[in-house]
């Protein structure tokens, strides 16, 4: 005899569309329960098919399937068995042949399936050379051009570059200068949605960990990445006019005026940690020096309140001492 919940999979592709609707909504329901999703968890290959074909319907059967799909995706088991069948592709094709307003919800899901290698290497198609790159070409442009203003469904698409670029692979499609994507994400640091902002600086924060090969790559872009890099740990102190002469124009505008504060430490944290990563190469440090760089960081250290980013300053400061034999006062409180 049946069980209630496999009753209640079948009614998923029930013919009757209350029937249906009625289903994928106690289903979008019970994944929100952490009990419940390891009850789920246990039909899985038969669910998740259901789950997936109902993605192309109408709104109201849609949505609560999708949503269904990003919280079941929370255990790495079940996304792991989503990218084995597919779902990679799947949200490709919801995204951009048709999504009836459910791409925030696809890109989630995308989100949640690419902190799995697995489904970062599907999503960089990297069994196919001809199609290697182009979903992820596809979502920088996405999120690099959909407004903040309707919605943003791509918001969270800088979490997937985040994950992208946890792998080596990844990182280096993304540094590809052919392609000209670390620019295109790096003007997203200007974005007013702090969700936004975050993912770019995780990104650039992973990409700087091919400094040691690709840094003339990472430092084509340096009129993005300096600003997008010293602004959040500047401090808070209007700039002097020599101290800003020695940057370049569009870094020394930023500080010379007021200007919003970068609150979360965690990026603060990441652009030091990226700083480091830049200037433990030599040619990194050449660059950091031109344009006024140790002045940035030791005003802002003086500003700084949390000991996990004082920390991160201290390590980039000990590394320029070193390097350049005490040319930069270490950092600490002004006397």
């Amino acid at each position: 005899m049946a069980t209630e919940l496999e009753e209640l999979i079948d009614f998923l592709s029930s013919p009757s569309p209350p029937v249906k609707r009625a289903a994928v909504d106690i289903v979008r329901g019970l994944t929100g329960s952490e009990d419940e999703l390891g009850s789920l968890g246990g039909y899985s290959s038969v669910l998740l098919p259901k789950l997936c074909a109902l993605l192309g319907e109408s709104k109201d059967v849609s949505e609560p399937a999708a949503q269904s799909l990003v919280n079941l995706s929370q255990k790495s088991d079940l996304a792991g068995k989503m990218v084995s069948m597919g779902m990679v592709k799947t949200c490709m094709d919801v995204l951009y042949k048709g999504s009836n307003g459910i791409e925030r919800l696809m890109v989630l899901l995308l989100v949640n399936l690419t902190q799995l290698n697995a489904g970062v290497s599907s999503l960089l198609q990297t069994e196919d050379e001809k199609m290697f790159g182009l979903y992820v070409m596809k979502l920088v442009r996405s999120f690099c051009t959909t407004s903040e203003k309707l919605g943003d469904p791509f918001e969270h698409a800088g979490f997937i570059l985040v994950n992208i670029s946890k792998l080596g692979a990844g990182r280096k499609f993304l540094l590809d200068t052919r392609r000209g994507l670390l620019k295109q994400i790096l003007r997203q640091f200007d974005a007013t949605s702090p969700i936004r902002r975050k993912g770019v600086s995780g990104t650039i924060h992973n990409c700087c960990f091919e400094a040691e090969t690709l840094l003339p790559n990472i430092l084509l872009a340096s009129e993005f990445l300096w600003p997008a890099l010293l602004l959040p740990v500047a401090g808070n102190k209007v700039y002097k006019e020599e101290d800003t002469s020695k940057m370049p124009q569009e870094l020394g505008i930023a500080l010379s005026i007021e200007r919003e504060l970068v609150s979360d430490p965690e990026i603060r944290v990441q652009a030091l940690e990226a700083i480091y990563l830049i200037v433990l190469q030599e040619a990194g440090r050449r660059a950091f020096w031109s344009i006024n760089g140790p002045r940035i960081l030791q005003l802002g250290y003086e500003d700084e309140e949390s000991p996990q980013v004082m920390e991160a300053y201290e390590r980039v400061g000990a590394l320029l001492i070193e390097s350049n034999g005490m040319e930069v006062q270490p950092f600490g409180p002004s006397p």
